[in-house]
């Protein structure tokens, strides 16, 4: 009856039911035996012996801690209820809890031998009162045994049941739990990549063409004042443009130069205030016929040729530069391209070593990302050019 695990409430009511189902079967034993017994008194004892037994085994805490304590009680307890049944036939309905608390605190084979030990105890104590042998005597306690082994084995294969859905469900929170904490990671990780590809393609790049321009007028100065106050005014709107960048930034929104204009004229002006930044002239070309593209394309187009443009300016001492953006049926196509020194795309640091090691891994990863392609082709005093290509997504409703 009492055990360590703490009780589910069914299992609490069925304990309590237990409890009021021999202390009524033993008021109904007391109570017969002043009519029906000779021996009321000795009856009387016996049922006080055997609910005092009863009684202990909750209060008892090595019952509550041992099975081997549990079998030792339980034995105590059925010694009580012989005596009960051999000074009344009243006793043999005490047999149907005694089964119940076998079935319960013993293992199942030692419990089902238990519950047939006692169901012939109950068979033939019957019998001897009745002074004879019938199928009723057999019945009784036989039926008795059958119902309580089938309630108390049926009960015990659903709570096993319900704990192992309980572990399976503790199992797939947990499992939950983890797979949020992993896209939580993984959306931190592939934002802080978003936003250093941003950082290094825009104020970066134009924190760098400022430096250079300061530079610039530096030089210049004091003998050439009117060069230095044009290097100095180009290295403001270069400032207020990168302040413009960083407050979008902020924002979470697109581009300034895709703003108010498409991206052939972003590009076109990129090349324009290249140019100017810079003196390395820079063409732009289109080729087909421009059509409109998902912010995520134009955006991923405009910061390449910003980083490639960068690249060309800070490294390659090109004496000119061209950007080419096609549009074709299904793909439109970036290419960069200068006459600068080259370099051997093999040999370029690894991001996170060096700003010319990041440039080139991030315009990968912005083409990979929208599902396209990009390439260098490059080599020392040669030049390089890049090629972006990306496809145009289907429209709505095509087949």
């Amino acid at each position: 009856m009492a055990t360590d695990r703490s009780l589910t409430p069914v299992a609490a009511v069925l304990r309590i039911c237990l409890h009021l189902l021999v202390a009524g079967l033993l008021a109904l034993a007391v109570a017969r035996s002043s009519v029906h017994s000779s021996r009321p008194a000795a009856v009387t004892a016996a049922a006080v012996a055997m609910a005092a037994v009863y009684a202990a085994g909750p209060l008892l805490g090595v019952v509550r801690r041992s099975r081997t304590g549990s079998a030792v009680w339980l034995a105590v307890l059925t010694a009580a209820w012989l005596a009960l049944l051999a000074l009344t036939q009243d006793g043999v309905w005490l047999a149907f809890p005694l089964y119940f608390l076998q079935l319960h605190l013993l293992g199942r084979r030692i419990a089902l031998v238990a519950v047939g030990l006692t169901t012939a105890a109950a068979v033939l104590g019957f019998a001897w009162h009745q002074h004879r042998f019938d199928v009723a005597a057999v019945i009784g306690p036989t039926l008795g045994a059958a119902v309580a082994t089938a309630t108390v084995l049926g009960y015990q294969a659903l709570y096993r049941e319900s704990e192992e859905r309980r572990r399976l469900i503790d199992e797939l929170s947990a499992a939950r739990a983890d797979l949020a904490a992993a896209h939580h990671t993984a959306g931190v990780l592939a934002e802080r990549e978003r936003l250093a590809r941003e950082i290094h393609d825009t104020l970066a790049q134009s924190l760098s063409s400022i430096q250079l321009l300061l530079r610039a007028a530096g030089r210049a100065l004091p003998e050439q004042t009117e060069a230095a106050a044009g290097y100095v005014e180009q290295a403001r709107r270069a400032a207020q443009d990168n302040l413009a960048e960083a407050r979008r930034f902020v924002r979470a929104l697109t581009p300034p130069d895709l703003e108010d204009s498409s991206l052939p004229t972003a590009l076109e002006r990129l090349c324009a205030t290249t140019s100017e930044h810079s003196g390395v002239p820079v063409r732009f070309h289109l080729s087909g016929d421009p059509a409109p593209l998902p912010a995520p394309h134009e955006v991923a187009l405009l910061r390449i040729a910003q980083s490639a443009l960068a690249n060309t300016v800070r490294h390659a001492r090109a004496t000119h530069a061209e950007v080419t953006l096609s549009y074709m049926d299904s793909e439109v196509a970036l290419d960069v391209f200068d006459d600068g020194t080259g370099f051997d795309p093999a040999a370029v640091a690894a991001p996170g070593t060096g700003d010319a090691g990041f440039g080139l891994p991030a315009m990968r990863a912005r083409a990979r990302a929208l599902g396209g392609t990009f390439t260098v082709e490059s080599a020392p005093g040669q030049g390089t050019a890049l090629a972006v290509l990306l496809p145009e997504p289907a429209e709505e409703g095509a087949p």
